[in-house]
């Protein structure tokens, strides 16, 4: 899987620590101590995580604000 670019609200994201601009997409749950506590960690919601490619940092984003694109 090849990383990808991405835009939120309609800015070209840069990684805040390396200025990277390629990232890897995947999701991440925000679990909740009592959702874990009755085995209800799969209801919690999830964020899209965006991990630099250069450096590893990780960013994260809630909502549909974000668009992803294939590097050229």
């Amino acid at each position: 899987r090849e990383p990808v670019l991405a835009r939120v609200l309609g800015r070209d994201l840069a990684c805040l620590i390396c200025a990277g601009r390629t990232f890897w997409n995947r999701e991440i749950k925000m679990n909740t101590t009592g959702m874990e506590l009755f085995d209800l960690g799969w209801a919690n919601q999830s964020s899209l995580g965006l991990v630099c490619a250069t450096c590893g940092y990780v960013h994260e984003f809630l909502g549909d604000s974000i668009e992803l694109f294939e590097t050229p």
